[in-house]
């Protein structure tokens, strides 16, 4: 009897619209379950994902299409009017590409936010959320940065970044520049590393000294796209708590998985958001912090399995 055999498709495309691109990557059999990657930022792009996860789910049964938003990574674009709406839009050109009717959105960070806001707006192209290190409460995490940067600078004696923040608490906060010095403190203080990683996500990380495209696009971030969203969305002001609320009550689930080293997320913010989605649809995992996909890859997988069942 011979065994049926498993078609695995990798499609590398670009989306003309108005003479622009947007670059894409599907991975896997288009008959299998189709997952959407929205990265974070804004101002950045899908190479970490696509280059270290994307394939190992199409080897699990998925159907993985990651792309890059129009004036981020490598869809450059001078004329993007960095709006959610333009960002909505596409969305569904990426599913017309793919002939997706429906699909699971997986929204790291930033893109949990997209992938809420677009559920919210087209639920018959959504099957579900999954949301990554993605925050509810825009606010809320940027004050769990400060306060927790404030205390490691208490423990030190550095007076230095004592006054630093001392200006921040002083500041407006709904402004582009108190959240962006926020994130330098959190990249300062390595709230988006895990305290003790795995030997697994020792192993994925070396390869970002290795593969050409991370090296290349690891750590580039458009300053365009943050300052466009600010300007047109005023995205560091959200709380999508009523929106995930209406996701729900419209039989759209959400899950979530977030990483206990991630110091962008109070334990608080995270009970917060289980209560809300589920307990069931929560995963709060141990060495493990922001890029959880990497951190934590194995149960990663597992978990959208899971959910997607």
């Amino acid at each position: 009897m011979k065994k049926a055999l498993t078609v695995f498709v990798f499609i590398v495309s670009t989306v003309v619209v108005n003479s622009q691109t947007i670059y894409s990557k599907a991975f896997g059999n288009p008959n299998d379950k189709s997952l959407i990657y929205l990265h974070g930022g804004p101002g950045y792009n899908s190479v970490g994902f696509e280059s270290t996860t994307a394939q190992k789910l199409s080897e699990n049964g998925f159907y993985v299409i990651t792309y890059d938003r129009r004036g981020e990574g490598r869809s450059p674009d001078k004329n993007a009017k960095f709006t959610f709406n333009e960002t909505f839009d596409d969305i569904n050109l990426i599913y017309d590409k793919f002939n997706l009717t429906s699909a699971t959105l997986i929204g790291h960070s930033f893109g949990g936010i997209i992938a809420t806001l677009y559920a919210e707006k087209h639920p018959e192209k959504t099957k579900s959320i999954i949301l990554v290190s993605a925050p509810l409460s825009m606010q809320e995490m940027l004050s769990t940065i400060l306060k927790s940067s404030k205390s490691i600078y208490i423990s030190n004696k550095d007076s230095v970044n004592l006054n630093y923040i001392n200006m921040l608490e002083k500041m407006n906060k709904s402004s582009l520049e108190y959240s962006s010095y926020c994130f330098t403190h959190a990249m300062q203080n390595g709230f988006y590393y895990a305290k003790e990683p795995t030997q697994e996500a020792i192993n994925i990380y070396s390869s970002f000294k290795t593969d050409s495209l991370l090296i290349k696009y690891s750590s580039k971030m458009t300053y365009e796209a943050p300052r466009g969203f600010w300007q047109n969305e005023k995205y560091t002001t959200l709380n999508l708590n009523q929106e995930v609320k209406q996701l729900l009550k419209n039989d759209i689930p959400v899950f979530g998985l977030y990483g206990k080293d991630d110091g962008l997320f109070s334990e608080t913010q995270i009970r917060n958001i289980e209560k809300l989605i589920g307990e069931d649809n929560l995963v709060y995992l141990n060495n493990c912090s922001h890029n959880l996909f990497i951190d934590q890859q194995t149960r990663f997988i597992n978990a959208l399995k899971k959910w997607t069942e």
